[in-house]
């Protein structure tokens, strides 16, 4: 009774934290920061009417006095939103804009070349990026293999499957605790104002830049240590069930 009781708080806790681990993974959200840099260039497609052809001419838009930055593994975007919003309030779904600007977020922080050429920017903190990457996806992978073998585990009452999915499940949870620290010291570490700016080059010296936490980095704290409380209970099973054999 006592196995099955924390193959069950186990199994729970194990599910609760890789479902953090996804949820963190597939959200945008780790990086949250407004800037009152000014207006974008952005480039404008306009259609002839009389002729029916398609010309592309460089526009210059004046947005509100701030642009919000939210950035994840997948994508970083941009949009612009009212002087007095939070920014974490700002990129809840339920406030999200019709519309806002989205590139690949896997390739920051590497040489950018957005609109007209011919200076792309370069950030020195690509490492981190790099390891942090790197991080992220083995923490998920072990995290789902954990679970895997538990699964497969379960209906044979298996000492070595249980042992093996709790020490995956230990390895996802260091593994996303040092994503997490490594993430920390690069926000608090290192020029974040230059990296949320780089794409509009050195046109914004003066620029005010506020930097947030953002609930996927959150969510990805708070599944550390359940995965971890998860893979101790099925290493305790592990041992509780050779024993009985």
């Amino acid at each position: 009774m006592r196995v099955g009781a924390a193959a069950l708080v186990g199994g729970i806790f194990g599910g609760v934290g890789t479902l953090c681990f996804l949820l963190a993974f597939g959200t945008d959200y780790w990086l949250l920061a407004s800037d009152n840099c000014g207006p974008f260039p952005w480039r404008a497609t306009l259609t002839a009417e009389n002729s029916g052809t398609e010309q592309q001419k460089a526009v210059r838009v004046s947005p509100p006095p701030l642009t919000l930055h939210h950035e994840g593994f997948f994508w970083r975007c941009g949009f612009q939103v009212e002087p007095a919003t939070h920014a974490v309030l700002a990129t809840l779904f339920t406030n999200q804009p019709e519309s806002k600007v989205c590139i690949h977020g896997y390739l920051f922080p590497l040489p950018v070349a957005l609109g007209p050429v011919p200076h792309p920017s370069y950030d020195a903190t690509a490492v981190f990026r790099g390891f942090w990457t790197l991080l992220i996806i083995l923490g998920l992978v072990l995290a789902l293999a954990g679970g895997l073998l538990l699964v497969c585990g379960i209906p044979f009452f298996s000492h070595k499957l249980y042992r093996l999915g709790g020490a995956f499940f230990i390895a996802a949870a260091f593994l996303f605790l040092l994503l997490v620290v490594l993430y920390v010291l690069w926000v608090e570490l290192v020029d974040v104002k230059r990296y949320v700016l780089q794409e509009r080059g050195d046109g914004c010296h003066g620029a005010q830049v506020s930097v947030h936490y953002g609930w996927s980095f959150m969510v990805a704290a708070a599944g550390v240590p359940l995965e971890l409380l998860s893979g101790l209970l099925f290493m305790l099973v592990g041992y509780m069930v050779r024993a009985r054999k």
